[in-house]
């Protein structure tokens, strides 16, 4: 039995939401401790020597910005944020399901779905936001012609009646494949590491904690980059 569990027999209140917690706290200790190392004398300009936690995480938000700016073009940064912190909760989430005694939130159906209807809800924000009502346009099809009517250049989509439903149906979708892969393959990890746990505690764990550590970074990696692929796409002009 985890400590997350132990509180919510404690507590009534879900383990998910004692381990959500446990992460959101994680991500503000480090944002303060970051935080302070730059507000120090020479903050920001001198790097600290070797491996420390602020080189990590400028290491970190670094490749999470070049991924962004490929991805959402010259608006990533409006939306960095976001993805930023998607990719880090679900990262520690990850990881911290591997220790034992200590549950990751990404292993319950609630997170996973969870982020991924944020992420669903954010890119069709930000198509709206950008296009206005035009952003329906890239449910209905590419333009096969150009009209004018009332000074105005109208683009004719005559297969939008085709069009519109596979592509609500295919919307929709990325919320269950964003979803469902996240818990499929964190829920799996932490079922394999917690088996051979039980079964040999000694050297063979080791071996599927160091996969579970790949399989941790690699989750939160597609889970965020499709999150931005989806966010460029909404950027784009529909053609």
């Amino acid at each position: 039995m985890n400590i997350f569990v132990t509180l919510e027999h404690a507590t009534h209140v879900s383990w998910v939401i004692w381990s959500a917690l446990f992460v959101g706290l994680l991500l503000v200790l480090t944002g303060v401790v970051v935080r302070s190392r730059l507000a120090a004398a020479g903050g920001g300009i001198i790097p600290d020597e070797g491996l420390s936690l602020r080189n990590l995480c400028e290491l970190v938000v670094e490749f999470l910005s070049g991924l962004a700016e490929q991805t959402m073009g010259e608006n990533w940064r409006r939306y960095f944020p976001l993805m930023g912190t998607i990719f880090l909760f679900i990262l520690l989430s990850n990881l911290i399901g591997l220790i034992p005694g200590i549950g990751g939130a990404t292993s319950n159906a609630n997170t996973t779905w969870g982020w991924a209807v944020i992420s669903f809800v954010t890119f069709q924000y930000v198509g709206i936001k950008e296009h206005g009502w035009s952003y329906i346009n890239h449910y209905l099809g590419p333009s096969m012609f150009e009209m004018k009517m009332g000074g105005r250049t109208v683009h004719m989509r005559v297969l939008a009646p085709i069009y519109a439903p596979i592509e609500l149906i295919g919307h929709l979708a990325r919320i269950f494949t964003l979803a469902i892969r996240l818990l499929a393959n964190m829920f799996a990890d932490h079922t394999v590491v917690g088996v051979w746990l039980m079964l040999v505690p000694v050297v063979v764990p080791a071996i599927f904690m160091g996969l579970g550590v790949l399989v941790a970074v690699l989750q939160a990696y597609v889970f965020t980059l499709l999150s931005m692929i989806y966010i460029g796409l909404a950027l784009e002009e529909a053609h």
